[in-house]
């Protein structure tokens, strides 16, 4: 009688882990064909040859699938900024700032369109600031510390949390990608203008 109830569930678990791997493996190949500004819900379930009641199931919106298929560089992401922080933490606040930033904008440069995806999800469909979305409470987190830390005993340096919310906002795609596209910046331009500027 258990074996009855059980082989169901797990029938279950596989079907749904076999349709996730097909959802994200067709958006990634769409969304590397067409863009994900142009790639819709409905074409995502048509072209993975599911119901679309499946895919909003596991997916409420587009951002949610660019998450899924960016997780786990994000998580490698965090973990080569946490090794780093922890490798120099006996250099200059300013320096470790400034390879901290180097890292994410190498992220940003190749994860361009997954990120935008997240970041309108995060902006339109849940009308929460940018800044609440998870990539980026994490970044504030670490570039908060470091502007402490510079900020020391020197009362003149802006606030902490405000630099950290203006970082964050130079980040965001729209803000980056129209230095890159429309202004012609490089990423290197664009770190050293950064550095400029907030340090």
């Amino acid at each position: 009688m258990k074996d009855e109830h059980i082989t169901p569930i797990r029938t279950e678990r596989r079907d749904a882990a076999e349709n996730r791997q097909r959802i994200l493996n067709t958006a990634h190949k769409l969304f590397e064909q067409h863009g994900v500004e142009q790639v819709s819900m409905n074409q995502i379930a048509n072209e993975a040859q599911i119901g679309s009641g499946t895919l909003y199931r596991r997916y409420r919106n587009k951002g949610e699938v660019c998450l899924d298929l960016i997780k786990d560089h994000v998580v490698l992401l965090f973990e080569d900024i946490e090794a780093f922080l922890e490798e120099n933490r006996g250099i200059p606040a300013s320096q470790r700032f400034k390879g901290l930033l180097h890292l994410f904008i190498q992220f940003r440069e190749k994860k361009s369109q997954l990120l935008k995806g997240v970041e309108e999800s995060v902006s339109s469909n849940q009308s929460k600031p940018l800044t609440l979305g998870p990539i980026y409470q994490e970044l504030h987190q670490l570039f908060f510390d470091l502007f402490e830390e510079m900020k020391g005993s020197n009362p003149s340096r802006p606030d902490s949390i405000f630099l950290a919310d203006m970082m964050l906002r130079a980040l965001s795609s729209e803000s980056y990608l129209f230095q890159r596209e429309v202004r012609g910046y490089s990423p290197e331009i664009i770190l050293e203008q950064l550095c400029l500027m907030f340090l």
